[in-house]
């Protein structure tokens, strides 16, 4: 498999769990893996320690002019098995994952000054192959040319759901009507942005894992890997 690498590009709605089949096809492939959604979560989190975000105003003019000062990579952690997301050089892994920063990440996604420096970014982690990256614009933005391309979905209570159990295992405080709205209100935020929305790619495969386990998740995509490797 690795002689002959390819780029896979999985885009989709927030909470479809994007990152956890990316994780393992990165792993089971030898792939790198880059978590694009993290990435905004970072700048989001970076903005909010900065105080730049005042629900509902954000300040972009300072944003923008401070992004030259943001330093974000991924540095693998070996008992994980991934790369966990450094901001100028600290871990800010967990920071990132908060209600506080999800309620957020999709107006700081939707700035066009930000977009253009992770994008950038982006496509020279997957300039050489070998990649599995996800997010919302992978397949349409990032890398229009990649070889897969899959499009994850799942109804908003699916995702709400999975989302709340989460943040409760994190220890968060939060309730579940307070995790609905915000997948739904994401799900809008991402769809109709006038940058980059998300859509799904004309040549993507589409997966619906509403009721999909994931074991079967897992051995449908690879079963697609595999074909387009032989290929």
């Amino acid at each position: 498999m690795k002689q002959n690498k390819i780029t896979i590009a999985i885009d989709g709605l927030s909470s479809t769990g994007k990152s956890t089949i990316a994780k393992q096809l990165a792993r089971k492939l030898g792939y790198i893996y880059v978590d694009t959604g993290a990435m905004y979560r970072a700048i989001t989190y970076f903005a909010l320690q900065k105080g730049y975000i005042k629900d509902p105003h954000i300040d972009e003019k300072d944003l923008i002019q401070d992004l030259e000062k943001i330093d974000i990579q991924f540095v693998f952690n070996k008992d994980l098995g991934f790369g966990e997301v450094h901001l100028n050089g600290h871990n800010v892994e967990q920071h990132i994952r908060s209600m506080e920063v999800s309620a957020m990440v999709s107006p700081i996604s939707a700035i066009g000054e930000v977009r253009k420096k992770l994008v950038a970014l982006q496509q020279k982690m997957g300039k050489d192959k070998g990649v599995v990256m996800d997010g919302r614009d992978i397949g349409t933005v990032v890398f229009p040319n990649a070889e897969l391309k899959l499009f994850l979905t799942a109804s908003a209570k699916a995702r709400a759901t999975r989302r709340y159990k989460e943040l409760l295992d994190k220890g968060e405080s939060v309730s579940y009507e307070a995790v609905l709205e915000n997948v739904q209100k994401r799900d809008h935020l991402d769809s109709t942005r006038s940058i980059s929305p998300l859509k799904q790619a004309k040549d993507a495969v589409p997966i619906d894992n509403s009721d999909m386990g994931l074991e079967e998740q897992f051995e449908r995509i690879l079963s697609l890997v595999k074909r387009k490797l032989k290929a």
